[in-house]
């Protein structure tokens, strides 16, 4: 009995001595740890399987990525002149402002124009009522022909009193009382016919006409209304040809007096505000004889033949001065130049097969957004304009061609 109690004992599971928590720990940790290993070599072995896939053989995922043509607009170099303005923000001003104003006083008998009407010098406006004007006109030539005819009268006794003082019959202070009296009588008819004179100048006062060319106002009085000497009644400006004022820097009036030297008459075109619709061309009139010393500009003055009136006065336009001419330049838009800093200028230029080679260039001239390359680009070579900043020399790229619009207006504003 006693040899087979302990053999029992150890036969039983349940009288088996059970391990400690101390002695389950590292055991459950060294678990943990494998599966975290595990886990680790699967995430690196797929995400190196999967760069392997996207770019075979390559140094970079970078790189990779930069094989898919990159989406741009581009446009051929053409060849062309380009133009150099000088532009400034001008006012249209008229040559003459006239207001008319009434000359004698009466009542408005007769408006004979309509409110925006272009007139011609003479032409007539208004009509103040004319009587008043007429009577005494018929009053100073009834006082002139009474005049005249005392003075007939008196040169006829004259005459007579003459003829009787040789043969001694009158004294000679009767002879010179007659002659006074004639003399006195020629005066008053040259007093008679000045009152004629300006009894019609009055009757043609009545009627106002238009002192210049040119195009009427809103009228300032109604018919019907008594007007007094001075009084306003319409305002006329003349719109054709008319002026615009601009101020350049005084650093380029040397080009524009050099150009003036060969050219009395330098193209002057008016632009709107926005610089989209051009609306007159004219020529350089003059110079001012002084520069203003607070802006350091001098003003200019063109002219312009304004027959479709679309200039107005004091309306602001943006005026643009032709001061030379670039010939037979690569004209491309100033959207494909790049600054490349000590390198200088550049451009992408596309190659027949789809990709970019940065090119080198020289730029002659810029006007507004044109630019003329002097060396480094050929007509018809093709330059990217949009989408540049994705761009590397070699980089593909999926073209979508654009017209160059660069041209010898210079494209707009400076």
């Amino acid at each position: 009995m006693d040899t087979d109690t302990p053999a029992s004992k150890l036969q039983n599971p349940a009288l088996t001595p059970q391990p400690s928590i101390r002695d389950r720990r590292p055991r459950a940790t060294a678990k943990l740890w494998l599966i975290a290993c595990a886990i680790i070599a699967v995430a690196a072995y797929a995400m190196l399987s999967r760069s392997n896939h996207v770019l075979p053989g390559s140094a970079g995922v970078h790189a990779g990525r930069m094989t898919a043509p990159v989406p741009v607009t581009a446009v051929a170099a053409k060849l062309g002149d380009l133009n150099q303005y000088l532009t400034a923000i001008g006012s249209v001003t008229a040559f003459n402002t006239v207001t008319v104003m009434s000359r004698v006083p009466g009542e408005i008998m007769k408006v004979a124009f309509t409110e925006g009407q272009i007139v011609k010098p003479g032409e007539l406006l208004i009509e103040v009522d004319p009587r008043p004007y007429q009577i005494q006109l018929e009053q100073a030539e009834g006082t002139l022909a009474k005049d005249q005819a005392s003075l007939t009268d008196n040169k006829i006794l004259l005459a007579r009193d003459e003829e009787l003082f040789k043969q001694h019959v009158i004294a000679r202070q009767d002879l010179d009382n007659q002659r006074a009296t004639e003399a006195q009588y020629e005066g008053a008819v040259i007093s008679d016919e000045a009152a004629v004179d300006n009894a019609k100048l009055q009757l043609t006062y009545s009627r106002v006409t238009a002192p210049i060319g040119g195009k009427i106002g809103l009228r300032l009085v109604d018919p019907g209304n008594i007007v007094t000497v001075n009084q306003g009644l319409i305002v006329i400006t003349q719109v054709q040809p008319i002026s615009v004022r601009f101020s350049i820097p005084e650093d380029d009036l040397r080009l524009v007096v050099n150009d003036m030297k060969a050219n009395p008459k330098l193209p002057v075109e008016a632009w709107d505000r926005d610089f989209k619709v051009k609306l007159a061309e004219g020529t350089l009139l003059t110079i001012n004889n002084q520069i203003d010393q607070t802006t350091g500009t001098i003003l200019l003055k063109a002219v312009f033949p304004n027959t479709d009136n679309l200039l107005f006065p004091n309306q602001f336009v943006n005026a643009r001065l032709l001061v030379g001419v670039t010939r037979n330049a690569v004209l491309i838009p100033l959207a494909a130049v790049q600054r490349g800093g000590a390198q200088g200028s550049y451009v992408f230029v596309v190659r027949p097969d789809k990709t970019v080679q940065k090119t080198l260039v020289k730029t002659a001239a810029t006007q507004g957004d044109t630019a003329a390359i002097a060396s480094g680009l050929k007509p018809g070579e093709v330059v990217v304009t949009d989408g540049i900043d994705k761009l590397h020399n070699r980089a593909r790229v999926n073209v979508q061609m654009a017209s160059n619009n660069a041209g010898s207006n210079g494209g707009g504003q400076q």
